[in-house]
């Protein structure tokens, strides 16, 4: 009987261990195989920047249409040209991402301002 007691008091007390393990140890999934999103997507060092808004006027740099910033007077490179040249000489608002390793604007729209 004294044997019966000590295994069941052995058993309780490996069961508890047990749980107080899985509590403490933080719980990882597997990777699905069927995630709805890629992980390009997920992974904060590879996601896209977001559009903002750029004023200044669309001018000439050598065989280059540019952005030059009112605010900071600085030039930006256009990736998009063909959308910059009916702009050129005027003031705009530009919605684009910024490469900041090469300055560079990726277009996303292009607008006239109200200069009144």
């Amino acid at each position: 009987m004294k044997q019966l007691l000590t295994i069941a008091a052995m058993l309780a007390f490996s069961g508890l261990g047990m749980n107080l393990a899985a509590q403490q140890t933080p719980f990882t999934q597997a990777p699905s195989t069927q995630d709805p999103m890629p992980q390009a997507q997920a992974d904060p060092a590879n996601a896209q920047p977001s559009a903002r808004s750029f004023e200044g006027r669309i001018a000439r740099s050598g065989d280059k249409l540019v952005l030059r910033e009112s605010s900071t007077k600085t030039s930006y490179q256009l990736d998009d040209q063909s959308k910059a040249k009916q702009f050129q000489g005027k003031d705009v608002m530009v919605t684009a991402t910024l490469d900041s390793n090469t300055n560079t604007l990726h277009v996303v729209d292009i607008n006239a301002m109200d200069t009144k």
